[in-house]
Formats: C-alpha cells, sequence, structure tokens
C-alpha cells in the first residue's frame, strides 16, 4: 500500500483516503487511489477527497474519477440507495416504479444500469432505457409509464471530464421541496458502502425487476408532439426550409431528425462531424449550444447549404442554439433570451389568432430571464410568473397549478436556452423547441419576415432589451472560498449605482428581503430560498449575482433596456446598451 506519510495532508483528509485504500471497495478503485498517492498531487488528492460529493437539489453533478467528490460507483450507489429509502418510506405501501436514461457521456451506461441494479436490490420495478436518450424523454416516460421516479445519467453541457446524475419525482420533474432535502438527508445517512443494496444482498432475482424500453416510448413522445404544433399549415406551405441540425455528439440525434420529419420538413442537414455520440466530444470545447464555438460546424453546413436556420441541442437534448440567416452568407447567432422571447411572441400570436388562448392561461420565466417575455405575455393579456432559475422550478410551478380549474401553462423558458411549449413534460425540451422554431421560421417567412425581422418588431413594440452573463470560474477548493467571499462582500457593501444610475432594490433571496433603498423599507421574497442576490436600478436595469449550482462558476447575469423607435437605430442602441452593461459590470467588480 502506498505511504501516506510523506505527503502533507490534514490526518482527517488522510483518514478519508484511507478507508479508500482497504475492502470494501474494489481492487481498481485502491489502485486509481495508489496511483494518485504516487503522483504526490497534493491539490489533485484534496480535491478528490476533501468532501463529499454533494448530492444538491438536483442530484450529481461532478469529475469522474476516484474519491469521494468525484462521479463514481460508489458516490452513484450512495445517491441511487438514499433515494430508495427515501422512496420507500414515502411509498412504504406502494409497489414502487422508476425509469432511468442515459446521455452519451463517459460512462453513463455503466451508471445507468448501476442505478438500475440498486433499484431492482430494492424490489423496485424498474424500467431502463435500452439506448440513450433526452432528458426530456425521461420526463415523458415517468408520466407515460405512471412511475413514482426517475434518474438521467447526464452532465448536461458540462465539459467532458464530467457526469452527473439528475433526480425526477412522479410528476417528471426534478426534485423540489419538501423531496430534495429528504432524499439529502438520506443520501448523507449511508456512510458506509455496504449499506448500498445490490444483487449480492437483493431477496429476488433483480433481473427480473429491470424491463427495457423500446422504440415504443419514443413513438408514443414523437405522436404526442406531433399533436402541439399550432400552425401546420405554415409548414405544408414550407417543406423544404432549410434546417441545419447537430446533435455535438450527443442524444438530439435519437429524435430531433425524426420529430422535424414528422412534423413536415424535408430538407433537414444533419453536421455529419457531429452526429455520432461521442462522450469526449471531439470537435468543441465544451458541447454547449450557448457557446459560438460549438455552432461553428452547423453554422459552416448552413453556409453551404443556404439553411435558413442552424439549430444545435446540448448531450442531453434539454437545451437548443439557434443560428438564423440575415444575408446570402451570414448568419446571426441568437441568445436564450431572444429565442424565447421569439417563441413566447410566436405560441401566443398564434393561439390568439386561432381563438385557443383562454382564461387561466399563464406563461413563466426564471428570475435572470429577460422582462421582454413579461412585456409579451401582458400585451396578449397573459399572467407572467416569476420563480428561481432552474427549469424545475417552472416544472414545481406547473404541478401545483395543473389542479386548479381552468389553469394551463402555455410556454416557458429560461435564458440558458432551455424552453418548453405545452405541458408533456415537466422539463425544458430541446425535442419540443427544436420542432417550434422551425415552425416559426416556416410561418413567418410565409409572411415574407425572417425571425430578425421579427425580432426586431419586438423591439420596437417593447423596448430594446440586451442582456450578458458573465461567469467567472473558480476551480478546487480556494475557488469555492472565494466565491462564497464574493458574495458576503457584496452582501455587506452592495453598490449604490451601476452604470451611473442609482440601485433602488436589492433584492436577497437568501434573506428573502426586499430593501427599498430610499426608504429602507423591507419587504418579503415569497419564492423558495437561494443564494441570489439582484440589484435594480432607477432604469429598470438589472444584475442578478448567484454561484453556480452545476458548475464552480460564479454568474453575472446583465439586462439593460432602452426605447428602439426606428429600425435602423438597433445598432446604435445595442452598442449603447453593451456600454451600459459594461459600466454596471465595473461597478459589481471594482
Amino acid at each position: 500500500m502506498s505511504d501516506l506519510t510523506r505527503i502533507a495532508l490534514d490526518p482527517a483528509l488522510k483518514k478519508r483516503i484511507r478507508e479508500w485504500l482497504a475492502e470494501p471497495y474494489d481492487m481498481e478503485t485502491r489502485g486509481a487511489v495508489e496511483w494518485l498517492i504516487k503522483q504526490g498531487d497534493v491539490d489533485a488528492l484534496i480535491d478528490a477527497f476533501y468532501k463529499d460529493l454533494e448530492f444538491g437539489t438536483g442530484g450529481l453533478r461532478g469529475i469522474l474519477g476516484v474519491g469521494t467528490n468525484r462521479m463514481n460507483r460508489y458516490t452513484v450507489g450512495r445517491a441511487t440507495q438514499g433515494f430508495a429509502n427515501y422512496l420507500l418510506r414515502t411509498y412504504p405501501n406502494e409497489p414502487i416504479k422508476v425509469v432511468i436514461s442515459y446521455d452519451s457521456r463517459r460512462q453513463s451506461d455503466y451508471f445507468s444500469r448501476l442505478v438500475a441494479e440498486v433499484f431492482a436490490a430494492n424490489d423496485f420495478e424498474v424500467y431502463l432505457f435500452e439506448e440513450m436518450r433526452p432528458t426530456p424523454h425521461l420526463s415523458f416516460a415517468i408520466r407515460e409509464l405512471g412511475c413514482h421516479a426517475g434518474v438521467m445519467i447526464t452532465a448536461s453541457h458540462n465539459p467532458r471530464e464530467y457526469n452527473g446524475y439528475k433526480a425526477y419525482w412522479r410528476d417528471g420533474g426534478q426534485l423540489v421541496a419538501p423531496h430534495d432535502q429528504g432524499v439529502i438527508a438520506e443520501v448523507l445517512a449511508i456512510t458506509d458502502p455496504m449499506e448500498v443494496r445490490t444483487e449480492a444482498t437483493a431477496t429476488s432475482d433483480i433481473g427480473e425487476k429491470i424491463h427495457p424500453i423500446g422504440d415504443e416510448m419514443d413513438e408514443a413522445y414523437i405522436r404526442a408532439i406531433s399533436a402541439l404544433s399550432l400552425r401546420p399549415e405554415a409548414v405544408q406551405q414550407q417543406p423544404d426550409l432549410g434546417i441545419v441540425f447537430s446533435p455535438l455528439h450527443g442524444t438530439g440525434i435519437t429524435l430531433v431528425p425524426e420529430v422535424l420529419k414528422h412534423w413536415g420538413f424535408n430538407n433537414v442537414h444533419i453536421v455529419e462531424e457531429q452526429a455520432r455520440p461521442d462522450g469526449d466530444f471531439p470537435t468543441v470545447i465544451y458541447p454547449n449550444p450557448e457557446e459560438s464555438e460549438a455552432m461553428s460546424l452547423s453554422i459552416a453546413e448552413a453556409t453551404r447549404t443556404g439553411a435558413e436556420l442552424a439549430v444545435a441541442t446540448d448531450p442531453d437534448a434539454d437545451r437548443v442554439g439557434l443560428a438564423i440567416r440575415t444575408g446570402e452568407h451570414s448568419y446571426q447567432l441568437l441568445n436564450g433570451n431572444q429565442i424565447g422571447s421569439l417563441l413566447v411572441a410566436y405560441v401566443l400570436s398564434s393561439m390568439y389568432e386561432k381563438g385557443r388562448l383562454k382564461p387561466g392561461d399563464y406563461v413563466v420565466k426564471t428570475i435572470v430571464t429577460t422582462g421582454l417575455i413579461r412585456d409579451i405575455a401582458t400585451s396578449y393579456g397573459i399572467p407572467c410568473e416569476d420563480v428561481l432559475t432552474g427549469f424545475k422550478y417552472i416544472g414545481e410551478l406547473m404541478t401545483r397549478r395543473e389542479s386548479e380549474s381552468g389553469s394551463r401553462f402555455v410556454v416557458g423558458g429560461e435564458e440558458s436556452f432551455g424552453y418548453l411549449i405545452g405541458d408533456l413534460v415537466r422539463d425544458k425540451d430541446a425535442i419540443i423547441s427544436c420542432a417550434f422554431i422551425a415552425e416559426m421560421a416556416a410561418y413567418y417567412k410565409g409572411r415574407g419576415k425572417s425571425l430578425h425581422d421579427v425580432l426586431l418588431d419586438l423591439y420596437l413594440q417593447h423596448g430594446y432589451y440586451k442582456e450578458r452573463l458573465v461567469s467567472l470560474t473558480r476551480s478546487g477548493k480556494a475557488g469555492a472560498d472565494e466565491i462564497r467571499q464574493m458574495m458576503d462582500r457584496l452582501r455587506v457593501n452592495p453598490p449604490t449605482t451601476l452604470g451611473g444610475v442609482p440601485v433602488v432594490w436589492i433584492h436577497d433571496y437568501h434573506a428573502r428581503t426586499s430593501l427599498e433603498v430610499l426608504s429602507g423599507e423591507r419587504t418579503p421574497i415569497l419564492l423558495p430560498q437561494s443564494n441570489v442576490l439582484q440589484f435594480v436600478t432607477a432604469d429598470g436595469d438589472i444584475v442578478t449575482i448567484r454561484p453556480s449550482g452545476t458548475e464552480p462558476k460564479i454568474k453575472f447575469y446583465c439586462s439593460a433596456r432602452e426605447p428602439l423607435t426606428e429600425r435602423s437605430e438597433w445598432e446604435r442602441i445595442g452598442e449603447q446598451l453593451d456600454e451600459k452593461i459594461d459600466r454596471m459590470m465595473e461597478a459589481i467588480l471594482e
């Protein structure tokens, strides 16, 4: 066994590492820990073992590898057993059913089978997708099969060295209160790997408990999505609309082309270099359609083919990026707020013109998503609800309100490229979004308009909103400490002005209070507690700060608005807004 004595580490940390050098940890794991010790990389050892990989309110997400702070068979097994214990406690007299899916990341297939075996060893009926499928398809399957819960193995759009574990409840949404804290408590209560049920400790043959899910679920999902179409006549008039699609080496390839075909689009070009599922994501730095670099091959294919649209989905196909043609050989990348605004405007205008809007309909966005969506909804007499950052809160609101007579979710989204139209699922759905983006483009093309034209129309009507996300990455324990200190500083010494404009409101979602700066009056925030600060100026401009819950980052969401009275002025006004956002960020970071 390797000697830890020569490495300067805290005694408690050494004790934790030594535990992983002995049984019940398997030989491969022990060998990997010994290799880490032999390397003598103190920082790597600390980061792998200084804490348990946190089972947060959405599940697990971390770097693959050995250690308590890594994604591996032991941390995934512990999480699954904790989830199982909570389900057993919540439904003591019911036969429990769960669904499991996975994406294209490294070890996703292995982890999905491990999760299935742990659940089956707890005597659950387990439905396991035979092949990788998108996250929203899992949400659909939970509801379709009447299951109690689900697990998706994915790290979404994180870098290639990550994987993760998303936990879902019986409504098809990610865990929210009180279930999130209940599951976390059960996971924390497991301190020994031997507490995790396996085939060896099962009371029956676990193979009989695991049921494969095949094409039949795909067919049900595709039929249900096809029924959502608002203007099938627009597609019939523009079936040759040029569309480029890239799954960015992920699960989107399994469903997006087929759904577009069912909707009537027959001129879809796949980015071949990115069509094959591959957890190494060889053609991109980050498999994230929010990044312009990740969209570059899609735009190149659109330029080659003259397509109207280039769309790309992240590895688990719940987010979608979009580039639109603005000239013969030019394309504009839209940000998440612009895509969401276009979708909300299209859905509401189509339903209004067809007489399908009704009292009780509502739209949802997150607190960091553009105010343009609220303005659009208001113009149609539809209320727009605000929820905390994270689509699970949109899903939670949908579930809470579905029992209300006449209440109907119509459309919603978040600035991080996640949208949902209709109530088939309880998570953001890039499959549905791709279909609606294509239908929307076909409809407006039939009226002689591009999506760029439509976006300018919205700015002329409601004002030019410009948003920017600034992310600072701070890795490891030292980075986590720095992010915490930054939030503490902003709470103790908040900025008095942003971009030269006085701050009039400070919303502290951790304290759950709003401070009106001039009067000093505080009012309660009715949303759940969250480590978020929001500063609002006299002009209505906003900076929201929150540490990421899935990455070692702190994020700054900036929003500024100015009236737009002439189309020819949009570039000049946009530059002014950019300069204003620069000044706002300087005030935050000084």
